[in-house]
């Protein structure tokens, strides 16, 4: 008998008020006649680490990892702003905003986060981390490409963010999208704040 596989990653919640900058985004491109999916209000979050593919019995180590790599962790300053995008050859396949502040925490945390989980089975991820919150993704697949010059040059004020817990996430593919469910949520040191 095979054992259930659950898609997994770990990220931080993003403030609310994102919702807004989604929205006033949206204008800046054209989506007419592509077919694009616009990320839901809920889902938009700040990837730490994709895990992917896990045992149910190893969600208890993970998060145990987890705990252990921010118990002694201080808050992370963080802002979000700017726009950019990801492609593939010379198609955009996805629109993301940027993270500012305090990245070089942010990256420290990420590697150890990823050194622990290491042994566990679960490599390390080896391209760059690229800290970014996607908003939409966009199907590369299709002949017209969407005008996102505008999208590229909108500027909009900072929204500020703090790194104060971290969760582990469950990822559910359906035809209408992901969803995503909060397995446990472990909280970084409010003492070295």
């Amino acid at each position: 008998m095979s054992e259930k596989l659950i898609r997994v990653f770990i990220s931080v919640s993003v403030p609310k008020e994102i919702i807004n900058i989604k929205e006033m985004l949206k204008s800046t491109v054209d989506t007419r006649g592509i077919k694009n999916r616009w990320i839901r209000d809920g889902n938009m979050h700040l990837t730490l680490k994709f895990i992917g593919n896990a045992t149910e019995e190893s969600i208890d180590s993970i998060n145990n990892t987890i705990h252990d790599v921010v118990k002694d962790t201080p808050f992370i300053n963080l802002s979000i702003s700017g726009t950019g995008c990801f492609s593939k050859g010379d198609r955009v396949n996805t629109l993301w905003v940027g993270i500012k502040g305090d990245l070089d925490e942010l990256e420290e945390l990420i590697l150890n986060i990823n050194n622990k989980l290491e042994p566990l089975g679960f490599p390390i991820e080896r391209r760059k981390f690229l800290p970014h919150i996607t908003i939409a993704r966009i199907n590369p697949n299709q002949k017209k490409k969407p005008d996102i010059s505008n999208f590229l040059n909108t500027t909009f004020m900072e929204l500020p963010m703090k790194i104060a817990k971290i969760n582990l996430m469950q990822s559910q593919s359906f035809p209408k999208g992901s969803f995503y469910t909060i397995l446990d949520t472990q909280f970084l040191d409010t003492k070295l704040e």
